[in-house]
Formats: C-alpha cells, sequence, structure tokens
C-alpha cells in the first residue's frame, strides 16, 4: 500500500492511504485550484510589470502600515502622479515652446482681451440674458494656489466625517453670519483618482459662493493605490447623500444639493450627476439616501472611460488599467463602461456647465466638446459649455485671470439654477 498526498478543502496536504499510483491520486480541490491560480496570476504579473506598476504596488503596501500608513498614503499618490506624468512630458515641453516669444505674448493678451465675449457666449444657454450684463471681474494675474491660506479662512468646520471610513471627511464652507436655509454645493477636488486632497483645490470658488451665502462642502475620498476604483465614486455618493440628510445642521438646504469638481473630480460630479441613487454605488448606504443632485458643474473633466481610438486615449486607459481600476477592460468591459459618463448621457440629467481649455494637453478639448453635443442631444435642462482660449489644465492653481472668470460664470450657473427649481423661496440666494 502506498501513501499519496492530497489536497483537501482548506488547500493543506495530507497523507491518506490509497491502492493507486500517486500520479493518479493527486486531486486538485478547490481549495487548491484557487492557490494555483492565485500563485499564476503573481507570476505573470511578475513578468508583465512595469516601474510604474511595481511603485502602484509599493504605495498600497506602504498606504496599508498600521500608524504611518495613513501618513503615507499622500506621498505613494504623489510618487505615482509623477511617474506618470513623465510620459506627458512632450506634451507639455511642446505646449511651453508654443507660449515663447512676442508674438505668442501678443496672442495671449488678445485672448484674455476676449475673454468676457468668450464666457459670455458659453454662459448665454444656461443664465438669463439679464444676469450677463455686467462686466467680467478683471481678476487678479497671480497664482490663486497662494491665496489658499487666506481664502481658507471661510472653512466653517474641518474635517467633518461623513462616513465610517477614516479618510472620509469634508470641510464646511460658510459665512459665520448665514442665515436660513442655504443652498449646498458638494466640491470634489482632482488628483487623477490617486490624489484626493481638499487643500488647494476649489478654495476660489468656494470663498466665493460662501461670500454670496452658499454652503459648500470640500470632500476628502479614498484613492488609489490603496483604495482601488470605484470605492472613490462610493465615497463621492456617501457625500451627496451626507449633505441631503445633514447639512441642515450647517445653514444648508437639504432640498438643493448642487456638485462640482476639477479633472478627476469633475469627471466624479459628473458621473455622480448622471446616475442617481445607482444601487451598486451605495449598497453600503441607508436605504433612504439620496444621491441625486440639482445641478452640476464640470471644469477640465475628463467624460470617456473606454475610448482607445488615438494614442493619447491609449495611454491614459493604459493609467486607469494600472494604477486606478487595476483591473483589464478586456476582462471587465461593464467596471469601465459604468464609469465613463458619455455612456450615462440620458434625458433626465440635471442643469450641467462644462468648462475646459482649449490648451489642456492632458485632457485634450475635444473629449468635452463630445461630451457636451451628446448630452445636449438627449438632456431635457439646459447645457452650458465654456472653453476657455489658451487655458491649459489646472488653470485654477495657476491662472488667476482666467480662474476669476471661470469662478464668476460657476455663480451665475447655479444661482440661475437655483432660481429657477420649482417652488423655490422668495428669498433664494443668488
Amino acid at each position: 500500500m502506498t501513501r499519496t498526498l492530497k489536497c483537501d478543502r482548506s488547500s493543506k496536504f495530507s497523507l491518506q492511504p490509497t491502492q493507486r499510483t500517486y500520479a493518479a491520486d493527486v486531486d486538485m480541490a478547490p481549495g487548491c485550484r484557487q492557490a494555483t491560480r492565485r500563485v499564476r496570476a503573481h507570476a505573470r504579473w511578475i513578468a508583465q510589470a512595469r516601474l510604474d506598476d511595481y511603485l502602484v504596488a509599493a504605495g498600497a503596501v506602504t498606504a496599508g502600515l498600521p500608524v504611518i500608513g495613513r501618513h503615507l498614503e499622500p506621498m505613494a499618490g504623489i510618487a505615482t502622479l509623477g511617474l506618470y506624468g513623465l510620459r506627458y512630458l512632450p506634451d507639455f515641453m511642446t505646449s511651453a515652446k508654443s507660449r515663447v516669444g512676442p508674438a505668442a505674448a501678443m496672442h495671449r493678451r488678445t485672448q484674455l482681451r476676449d475673454l468676457g465675449e468668450v464666457m459670455t457666449a458659453g454662459m448665454k444657454d444656461v443664465v438669463a440674458a439679464d444676469g450677463l450684463g455686467q462686466p467680467w471681474p478683471a481678476g487678479d494675474s497671480g497664482a490663486p494656489w497662494r491665496n489658499a491660506s487666506r481664502r481658507r479662512r471661510a472653512v466653517y468646520r474641518a474635517s467633518v466625517p461623513y462616513g465610517d471610513e477614516p479618510g472620509q471627511l469634508l470641510d464646511v464652507w460658510r459665512r459665520p453670519d448665514l442665515t436660513g436655509p442655504a443652498p449646498v454645493l458638494v466640491f470634489i477636488p482632482g488628483g487623477a483618482w490617486i490624489f484626493g486632497s481638499r487643500a488647494l483645490q476649489g478654495h476660489e470658488l468656494m470663498a466665493h459662493l460662501a461670500e454670496l451665502g452658499w454652503v459648500c462642502l470640500s470632500v476628502q475620498y479614498r484613492t488609489s493605490p490603496k483604495h482601488r476604483w470605484p470605492r472613490q465614486i462610493i465615497d463621492v455618493k456617501a457625500a451627496i447623500a451626507w449633505a441631503r440628510a445633514h447639512a441642515h445642521h450647517y445653514g444648508g438646504d437639504p432640498g438643493f444639493v448642487a456638485v462640482a469638481g476639477c479633472s478627476a473630480g469633475g469627471h466624479m460630479a459628473t458621473l455622480a450627476g448622471l446616475s442617481p441613487n445607482d444601487p451598486q454605488w451605495q449598497s453600503r448606504l441607508p436605504a433612504s439616501a439620496d444621491t441625486s443632485v440639482d445641478a452640476v458643474v464640470s471644469v477640465y473633466g475628463l467624460y470617456d472611460w473606454e475610448d482607445r481610438a488615438t494614442p493619447d486615449r491609449a495611454r491614459f486607459m493604459d493609467f486607469l488599467e494600472r494604477a486606478v481600476v487595476k483591473r483589464r477592460q478586456s476582462r471587465h468591459p461593464d467596471l469601465f463602461r459604468d464609469a465613463s459618463p458619455i455612456a450615462r448621457v440620458n434625458s433626465e440629467a440635471p442643469p450641467f456647465l462644462v468648462l475646459h481649455g482649449d490648451s489642456d494637453v492632458l485632457i485634450p478639448v475635444r473629449e468635452a466638446r463630445t461630451f457636451v453635443e451628446r448630452l445636449r442631444a438627449v438632456s431635457q435642462n439646459p447645457v452650458g459649455y465654456v472653453e476657455l482660449p489658451g487655458t491649459g489644465h489646472g488653470f485654477d492653481l495657476t491662472d488667476g485671470t482666467r480662474t476669476s472668470a471661470a469662478v464668476h460664470a460657476i455663480g451665475l450657473f447655479l444661482a440661475h439654477v437655483h432660481r429657477s427649481r420649482p417652488h423655490a423661496p422668495v428669498d433664494a440666494v443668488g
């Protein structure tokens, strides 16, 4: 009688007597098969991985370390962003060269001089004519990020939890003398889904709206590499539901909640607006949770998570697969399609305002144009589109003149939507 090794369901090896030969008696039980597949998958990953894959994996590991992990997580995100950003370096260099010289300087002055006309033309479909009669603000030509600490004086409460996860925090922006229920804006900062800090972005907008009597909520959300998609949009949905349920504690009107965001935040603001109460992203919320929004503002957002038709699109999809979703589109097409706003345009979409620079090298302007065209073709509500001349990605951190114009436009749009909503109170803000 011989003894052979056999896998049981706990995927441990045991000795059992048998009359058959060893080779004939190896039984790959489910536990063994699962372990074998896992080993093979890791082997394939190691064989095919690139430097950026190792960086993403290292970031996920360090972010999960006890005590110090939460401090290292932002650093891992920044490192990953930097490595992937190197792929766009040639595009940035080409764009920078085009801005050098007397002719380029004269062209920029012309663009700034005509900025008011561009803004008015883009806003005429979403704001009444009498709201566009005033001159557009000239603004400060300096970089808005320099004013971040001064703008944060409008923060009424910092680091308010909107969920049970450690990273689910928001800041409440409002006037200290606010009276009566005020409309609410949920702001989603960008950061390529791997850096979701509320430290810099959106400050000009939220300070402006707070001065006008709004309550603004700047949302921090979980990010890759530690938290892969769709945890980011799950957090955004949770923040919107929190606003509906708790904004009244801070002077907000839960009956009017708008959402806005820049870059990846613009993508998620758009996605949230087009997928109200989608059960796949709010399974952990109470059954009564409401994640619908009354208006959407997207600033240099991204709208397509499927297209690979051009080299820059293929490069972006590769980034999503390796750093954000950590899944192959070919194996999980529904995961990418569900996250693609352009695939979700519908007739019930809320009022939209889309702003994009025509010199954006990270998210080319044609993507915004295509999205707006598709949305306008089906939506029953107005869709505004402002294309900012000579403007690149992240202009709200670097270009005070264009930022002032954009902030003013967003304020006009939101005030108009708020006033136009059914049964608006007589003393509505804006």
